[in-house]
């Protein structure tokens, strides 16, 4: 038995169309429509393959306190191919952005829910 891949990650929001405002319309990811009803509310993002599940449920962390850097914390790693111009579209909507500390082309930041997103510059081939 051999691992392959990553299917989905999922994160709970609080607010669906909060969420959806800042993954779909801020950070361009596509919905997919064929999330079947699984008995409360969310949505399925859609990143290269893979999916990024929200799910609007009870979160078990609320009022937890988290680190100020994204990169000291739960996190999900994507990749982008024009980091500069995300952190300039992150901060023009008002997102914290912190870079990373060891100096690598990555950027962290939280969504509207405080979960922590690490986006790293797409390596050349």
């Amino acid at each position: 038995m051999t691992i392959t891949d990553i299917h989905h990650v999922a994160v709970l929001v609080a607010d669906l169309e909060r969420s959806l405002a800042f993954y779909r319309d801020l950070l361009g990811l596509a919905e997919d429509p064929a999330r079947p009803d699984l008995g409360y509310p969310g949505a399925w993002l859609t990143i290269g393959r893979r999916q990024l599940h929200l799910m609007v449920l009870p979160d078990p962390d609320a009022g937890a306190e988290r680190p100020e850097h994204g990169g000291r914390d739960r996190h999900i790693a994507l990749t982008v191919d024009d980091i500069e111009t995300l952190a300039g579209r992150l901060e023009s909507a008002g997102v914290a952005v912190t870079r990373s500390r060891s100096g690598r082309a990555a950027l962290f930041c939280r969504d509207p829910d405080g979960n922590a997103l690490e986006f790293t510059a797409l390596e050349a081939a």
